[in-house]
């Protein structure tokens, strides 16, 4: 750890503007986003790790608001993909066209084609559809009639769905699930904090309020300073313990994937620098393993999502040693 101190004190001015710009960030959603900490936390730990955003609640809840917080505050151009039932995979995607005046196909980009995508109650989407984002969620393209489309970047996803005990969803696919880095809840107010977001305080009319803290460019720049937090070897094999254990936990079918550990590192990457430090901690680590991790478990009798998962991570983090300093 010594060693890790040492090298985290040579850090870099790309680190200072960095933990500057998340804490603004931070400020901004939780302007929009009343009572709800582990929600914004989540959010920006996704946007500057590189990943992806899975919220999973009841309608009502602002889980469309945050997206559009994240979006202006980043200054990235948000498109909206509405699920339902009789959405195609070209709707997500793009389609190509013929044009008679050129003579030729033209291929026309999808709601995909976006810095910031808002695939809203994804899980009201047959599987042919929610498979669309898989391409462009990992490689970060479209491919169309045998042909390659590179999506803009830096480029992130974040899907809503509702609790798949309600009616008219299909729950999302393991390949799926294991494209979100991060997943959370947002859950209802306290009856004070109601108070305020039913007299208009925060909410969709403070999203006219917020100013970006800055650029696309800003925000890719942001994303690759964060991958100069300084990880331990120590700490990179606490989160590799803590997958493996998913994979033993007593109920689990399908653990956690080598893909998750990889997330959990980013992710604690992004997270130590929230709390302004250029290097991680095992604290980090345990702060994001239920975001991380939860959404991938599979249980034996079939049910996945934050709900089942939260739990078997819970006992993994009580199981597991943590690293010594």
């Amino acid at each position: 750890m010594t060693e890790t101190i040492g090298r985290a004190e040579r850090v870099t001015s790309s680190l200072v503007e960095t933990a500057e710009l998340a804490r603004d960030l931070v400020a901004n959603l939780e302007s929009v986003l009343l009572g709800s900490p582990a929600a914004v936390e989540a959010a920006a730990t996704a946007a500057l790790s590189g990943g992806h955003l899975l919220v999973e609640d009841v309608p009502g809840v602002g889980k469309t608001v945050l997206a559009h917080a994240l979006a202006a505050s980043l200054g990235a151009d948000l498109s909206r993909i509405q699920g339902h039932a009789d959405l195609l995979p070209s709707d997500v995607t793009g389609i190509s066209v013929f044009s008679p005046e050129e003579r030729s196909w033209e291929f026309r980009p999808g709601p995909v084609f976006a810095h910031v995508v808002l695939a809203d109650e994804l899980n009201r989407t047959p599987p042919r559809t929610q498979s669309a984002l898989l391409e462009s969620m990992e490689e970060g393209q479209v491919s169309v009639d045998g042909k390659t489309w590179p999506l803009p970047r830096p480029h992130m996803v974040i899907a809503t769905q509702n609790p798949v005990t309600q009616r008219g969803t299909y729950p999302l696919v393991e390949s799926q699930l294991d494209r979100f880095s991060m997943a959370t809840t947002i859950g209802y107010p306290d009856a004070e904090t109601e108070t305020l977001i039913v007299n208009r305080r925060g909410g969709r009319p403070a999203l006219s309020g917020i100013a970006a803290v800055c650029s696309t460019d800003g925000w890719a720049r942001a994303r690759d300073a964060t991958e100069e937090v300084v990880v331990s070897d120590a700490v990179a094999a606490y989160a590799v313990a803590l997958c493996r254990a998913t994979r033993r936990a007593s109920g689990v079918e399908l653990g956690a994937s080598p893909r998750a550990g990889i997330w959990v590192v980013r992710s604690a990457r992004a997270r130590a620098l929230l709390q302004g430090r250029p290097f991680t901690a095992p604290d980090d680590v345990k702060a994001v393993a239920v975001g991380c991790l939860a959404h991938r478990l599979v249980m034996n009798d079939g049910r996945s999502g934050l709900e089942a998962g939260a739990d078997v991570v819970q006992e993994v983090l009580e199981t597991v040693p943590t690293p010594r300093p």
